[in-house]
């Protein structure tokens, strides 16, 4: 599945009333977060989703812009004031989905518990099938109550399922459910809902009994008691080896008539590094480092510099590869460290340029890789100009 055909639309925008908070609930902070920034932080880590809408309030938005910003989620495509209905507000979404997207998965801003997993199974689903929905098997006893509180009918509990979000569809059918709804003033309380109208199939997904909806006061104990439950889990992950580490190496030779790639960056020099791609020496350790962590063999077995599609190619373009090579296994990068070793020229201008390329090649945070430039002190092929190295150390992380 191609991730930039796919877009998460992800509705805040409600008032929160029945929780009595001052803010919408989606603002309230769950663990020192706001439940809107845990739940959008899924689907930047998710490799199946290539963008994302978020729809807020009108008077939010200037806020989540700035939560986006400070969060570095690089996949947000945009903030959209959302309306009166859900239905209005996943309408204003969907008019901002970009016109490449096949796939449109919808899930609630205050569903935080969602996993990476579920995301996949609902948009494979909706590949396939047109659309799909995440639910769970009712388990209580449901009565029909009338309207003096007195039981008007038990009603069987047998083909009952809960809907949850997330809710995924191709885009064409979403958009024409949205159509026939107007044209027929059909409010419906949920996308699978609209899709039904449409007289549109709609496949279910076993979902989660913990990708719980936070509605009220005393939904936010069970979230704080599923968070601290989920900590324990990736603390014990973590204990039994699900942290994997590798090392990656490169050396490209210099060259008169090439530029100077590294770390997607184009650096004035007199020379550039000799190599059937751009020779982004920088970004070969951190792939290699990366394919060694996942036990994925190494650069050259992937993109032979035989292979004529390789040609000049962008190394970030590669990386891009590697980490959603990576991202298949299970795993992601939480750490990457690398070391640049050249006599010339000066890199530290360029470093903070580099580390937002490969974060944005490998789906996260500037933050998460460092770049270290060196000298030789004049030793080695390196010191004497004739090329350059770098190493690069790294830590995959499992997820969802």
């Amino acid at each position: 599945m191609n991730p930039a055909r796919t877009t998460a639309i992800i509705p805040a925008a409600g008032s929160g009333i029945r929780m009595g908070l001052p803010d919408p609930k989606q603002f309230f902070e769950l663990e020192g977060d706001p439940i809107l920034l845990h739940t959008l932080r899924v689907f930047q880590g998710s490799a199946q989703i290539g963008s994302i809408i978020v729809v807020v309030p009108p008077a939010y938005c200037a806020r989540v812009e700035e939560l986006v910003q400070d969060a570095r989620l690089t996949k947000v495509h945009g903030v959209v004031a959302g309306g009166e209905r859900r239905q209005d507000s996943v309408l204003a979404g969907l008019e901002k989905v970009p016109e490449e997207v096949d796939l449109v998965l919808v899930h609630d801003g205050v569903r935080p518990f969602v996993t990476p997993s579920l995301i996949a199974a609902c948009l494979q689903e909706a590949a396939i099938s047109g659309a799909a929905m995440a639910g769970v098997p009712v388990k209580d006893t449901l009565k029909r109550v009338a309207a003096d509180n007195r039981i008007d009918k038990t009603v069987s509990r047998a083909d009952v399922w809960q809907a949850q979000t997330p809710q995924a569809a191709r885009k064409e059918l979403l958009q024409k459910a949205f159509q026939r709804a107007a044209a027929e003033n059909y409010t419906a309380t949920d996308e699978a809902g609209l899709l039904e109208f449409l007289g549109c199939p709609v496949k279910v997904v076993p979902g989660s009994e913990k990708n719980i909806k936070i509605t009220r006061p005393e939904d936010l104990t069970l979230a704080r008691a599923i968070l601290m439950e989920s900590r324990k889990q990736q603390d014990n992950d973590d204990a039994r080896g699900n942290c994997r580490s590798g090392y990656g190496y490169d050396a490209h030779r210099l060259v008169a008539g090439r530029p100077l790639i590294l770390g997607g960056v184009e650096i004035p020099h007199e020379k550039g590094l000799l190599g059937h791609s751009d020779a982004d020496v920088l970004t070969h350790a951190l792939c290699d480092a990366m394919l060694g962590a996942a036990g994925a063999g190494d650069i050259g077995s992937h993109f032979p510099d035989t292979a004529a599609e390789y040609k000049n190619i962008s190394s970030l373009k590669i990386l891009a590869e590697v980490a959603a090579l990576v991202a298949a296994k299970g795993y992601g990068l939480a750490n990457g460290d690398i070391t640049v070793v050249a006599q010339q020229p000066r890199l530290a201008p360029y470093l903070d340029a580099m580390k937002k390329n490969l974060a944005a090649a490998c789906n996260t945070a500037p933050d998460t890789i460092n770049i270290k430039a060196t000298t030789t002190e004049k030793m080695g092929f390196e010191g004497r100009g004739e090329g350059m190295s770098a190493h690069a150390v790294v830590l995959l992380q499992r997820k969802g």
